[in-house]
């Protein structure tokens, strides 16, 4: 067994984490006392951790400050194209670790701390997590805006600042409790209010026609209040802008209605137009159709424009009294990208701007648009697909719903045009979808509004153009691509385990952390056994460091020898957490079965949250508790097999527990899975997989080799098959005896003695209706994780099956997917260029 960590052996000094000259050190410790004398007021004379953790983060904070200006001017003066990013979540996470690692500053802050007599790991543990995102898309927007700084485009994320973020979750008598999320009660030291570029956002009136033209009149008026947060890119001295706009009552609300007496009343009622700010809807991969929601959607968007207008406007090149007035230069420097059809409203607010202020005709609006706009399709879920009703519009946005009934009467036109008589075709393909209640289909206006459209991982790609847009892609085939989804090796790889990041660089130099394809280079070392012991002893030292997580935070005792087989996802029927469930019946039904037989130790962790209104998803998380206390208190099995449920898995904990898995699990139904971008982030911190053909998945395999990763399951077309024949669970269950043996466990109260029906809706749904097939990928499911434990065995052969997943990891880096997005659909060039740091002479 491996010792535990010294004092000494944290705080080694690790190169990929910059160097710490003398100078720089002195110079931090001056700074950090000049915050915190600053900080304590007169009457605190006694600093707390947290006034040492804010101490630290505005220290670091003085080097963005000079960066970003000069990064603002330098676009200013430049004047080149623009991205803007639009996202209702950017899931951020912590900022400190992330700032000092792409300033090179992490062992400079280390000495500092640690000569003032701190720990800085303590510190940055005070730290909230900005939890603004459910789970994929946002996290994938927070990559995205660390490329798009590293790779030196001038881009913009663009969202909301929630008041309160993803909820945290408590796991109380094995059941999940949500509590709000109060992310900024102290204070967030990394933004900047920025109340000069406050924008007024109109909400229900009416529609006037005049000679003058279209107005939109007796509007309700919000102010959108904007919070500047830096992203600073990889040691390049570039620092962007992510802009949260926040809802702010104007001064005047509800006080021009001269209500007699409700002077009162009306500045309570100002909450009601903050509220527009106020929560993150927590559901992922699911549309709940609210008018609260809405109005975030537009909020987000018509704030966003005009911000985009004013800055094309008033961006000079060379001549300070040259202004833009000309709108139709507008796609030439500005791309906007909507991540999901959440931000779709931008297209018909663009319309109203250009045609109603701007004053262009219809054609030559729509032009700009579909060349500004491009849209990207994050699910094939039927459930997940936005609908708007029309009445709801009707109220709340009367302009946009006229503009999207033009949008569309010109749309069938075309089409009708292409296919005369197909009504049918006509039907499938309208943006407003006639059933009993009239509901505007929002992928279909992104797609219309576009000039590209694009899927997340290859396969997906594909499905989407096979299926629900295939109508849409036999008519303009040119504007689908695929942009395969990556995740960024600052955070997931320097700085969430520095020790792999270490031993990698030890071999081929630091510059694969800017161009991740380098880690092919790690095939030369695949058979040298010095790497090979090298990136094994630092997965055991990550594995004894969550271990003591574990103890200290949900005082659980884990053997850090057993495999670390972990599924950490927001809990899904689609994601399949109840395949992992019978799975760990099935072994716990074995190890009973022959307990002197020599099985391969697993501790199962699995972490994620569900959304407050999904019944099934939180019957799943109770299902997953009840088994670990049946399994975890069995003496017969001891430390052979343990369950534990991560209770509160979001960014912070994803940085903990990836850099210590063994095993990573993608078991989703193939189809279902648009990419996954945890898959990548184990891959690259030395996890193997046992997945689906699904997703991002199909390519990791290819670029690994398939021989290296635990492939089982159904393929897409399997899947296609089966749904035409029909799916019977119940010849599944008859057929195969540990399956029914687990099911009849569940059914029968094993797991849930005190209640016996607990689980009787899992077990109804898993037997009659389950849409994702679990028992018909079950039985290759079990042969596979034989596979998995047999070659845990051998350690060696085991590892180099890891090396080749992390040579073959190159491809998921999303520098290389905002490469390909700025070529192929944003019309920009990628640099790796360092600008002059603002204390370098220009």
């Amino acid at each position: 067994m491996a010792k535990p960590l010294t004092d000494q052996d944290k705080r080694k000094q690790i190169s990929v984490r910059g160097l710490a000259g003398v100078e720089n050190v002195s110079d931090l410790k001056t700074n950090f006392n000049r915050h915190l004398h600053f900080t304590l007021v007169k009457d605190r004379n006694v600093a707390t951790k947290r006034d040492y953790y804010f101490a630290l983060a505005n220290t670091v904070r003085d080097h963005l400050v000079g960066r970003w200006i000069r990064t603002q001017q330098h676009y200013y003066e430049k004047d080149p194209k623009r991205v803007y990013y639009l996202s209702l979540e950017f899931y951020m996470g912590r900022t400190l670790q992330n700032t000092m690692v792409n300033l090179a500053l992490e062992n400079a802050c280390d000495e500092a701390t640690y000569q003032l007599g701190l720990d800085m790991e303590e510190l940055q543990d005070i730290e909230e997590d900005a939890g603004l995102g459910n789970g994929g898309l946002g996290r994938l927007a927070a990559c995205f805006l660390d490329s798009m700084a590293s790779l030196g485009l001038a881009a913009y994320g663009y969202g909301i600042r929630y008041e309160f973020g993803i909820f945290n979750q408590k796991i109380v008598s094995g059941w999940q409790v949500e509590e709000a999320d109060d992310w900024l009660r102290y204070g967030n030291p990394w933004e900047k209010a920025r109340p000069e570029y406050m924008r007024p956002v109109h909400f229900y009136g009416r529609v006037d026609y005049t000679p003058e033209g279209v107005k939109w009149v007796d509007t309700q008026v919000v102010l959108a209040l904007p919070y500047d947060t830096p992203v600073p890119g990889y040691r390049n001295n570039i620092v962007n802008t992510m802009r949260l706009w926040s809802a702010k009552a104007p001064c005047d609300f509800n006080l021009k209605d001269f209500n007699v007496g409700g002077y009162i009343q009306a500045v309570l009622d100002r909450n009601l137009a903050e509220n527009i700010s106020r929560v993150l809807y927590p559901n992922d991969n699911f549309f709940e159709g609210k008018e609260l929601r809405l109005k975030q959607e537009y909020f987000v968007v018509a704030a966003t424009l005009q911000d985009i207008i004013r800055r094309f406007k008033a961006s000079k090149f060379g001549s300070t009294e040259f202004v833009r007035l000309d709108l139709s230069t507008l796609p030439d420097k500005v791309a906007i990208q909507l991540n999901d059809t959440h931000p779709a409203l931008a297209i018909p607010e663009l319309m109203r701007i250009l045609v109603d202020i701007e004053e262009l005709t219809w054609e030559k609006a729509w032009d700009i648009v579909v060349r500004t706009c491009a849209y990207t399709n994050h699910t094939v879920l039927p459930e997940a697909l936005e609908r708007w009703p029309v009445d709801l519009f009707k109220n709340l946005l009367p302009r946009h719903l006229d503009i999207i009934y033009e949008i569309n009467k010109r749309h069938l036109e075309r089409i009708t045009k292409l296919y005369p008589g197909d009504v049918d075709r006509l039907r499938r393909m309208s943006l407003i979808e006639e059933a009993d209640i009239k509901k505007i289909n929002m992928a279909h206006l992104c797609i219309v509004g576009s000039h590209a459209v694009n899927g997340v991982a290859r396969i997906h790609s594909e499905i989407i153009k096979e299926t629900v847009f295939k109508d849409f892609y036999e008519v303009d085939p040119e504007k689908f691509q695929n942009k395969t989804n990556g995740i960024t090796p600052r955070r997931w790889l320097v700085m969430c385990n520095p020790g792999l990041a270490e031993v990698i660089a030890e071999r081929i130099g630091e510059d694969y952390i800017r161009d991740l394809d380098q880690l092919k280079q790690l095939l030369d070392f695949v058979d040298d056994d010095t790497f090979i012991r090298d990136v094994a002893k630092v997965k055991q030292e990550n594995k004894m460091k969550f271990a003591a997580h574990l103890e200290e935070y949900y005082k659980v005792k884990i053997n850090p020898n057993s495999m670390f087989d972990v599924q950490v996802k927001r809990i899904h029927e689609y994601k399949r957490q109840l395949l992992n469930c019978l799975h760990i019946i099935t072994l716990y039904n074995r190890i009973k079965m022959e307990p002197n037989k020599s099985w391969t130790p697993r501790t199962i962790m699995i972490g994620g949250k569900a959304a407050p209104g999904y019944h099934t998803a939180k019957m799943i998380i109770k299902l997953i508790t009840s088994i670990g206390d049946i399994v975890n208190n069995d003496p017969v099995v001891g430390d052979r097999l343990k369950v534990i449920f991560l209770e509160n898995y979001r960014v912070t904990l994803a940085e903990k527990i990836i850099p210590a898995s063994d095993l990573s699990e993608q078991i989703s139904t193939a189809g279902t899975e648009a990419s996954g971008t945890g898959n990548m982030k184990f891959m690259l911190n030395g996890a193997l997989t046992i997945g689906t053909m699904d997703g991002a998945n199909v390519e990791m395999a290819e670029e690994a080799g398939e021989e290296n990763l635990f492939i089982f399951g159904m393929r897409v077309n399997d899947v296609e098959a089966m749904d035409k024949k029909g799916y019977d669970a119940a010849s599944y269950y008859n057929r195969i005896p540990e399956l029914k043996q687990a099911m009849d466990q569940i059914s029968g109260g094993f797991f849930s003695p005190g209640q016996p029906d607990l689980f009787k809706d899992l077990v109804s749904m898993l037997m009659n209706h389950d849409r994702f097939k679990v028992f018909a990928d079950y039985e290759a499911y079990i042969k596979c994780q034989e596979k998995v434990s047999a070659l845990y065995k051998n350690p060696k052969e085991w590892t180099k099956k890891v090396i080749h997943n992390i040579a073959g990891c190159g491809k998921f880096s999303s520098d290389r997917t905002i490469s390909q997005y700025a070529r192929e659909i944003w019309g920009m060039e990628p640099s790796l260029e360092k600008i002059a740091a603002p204390d370098d002479p220009r």
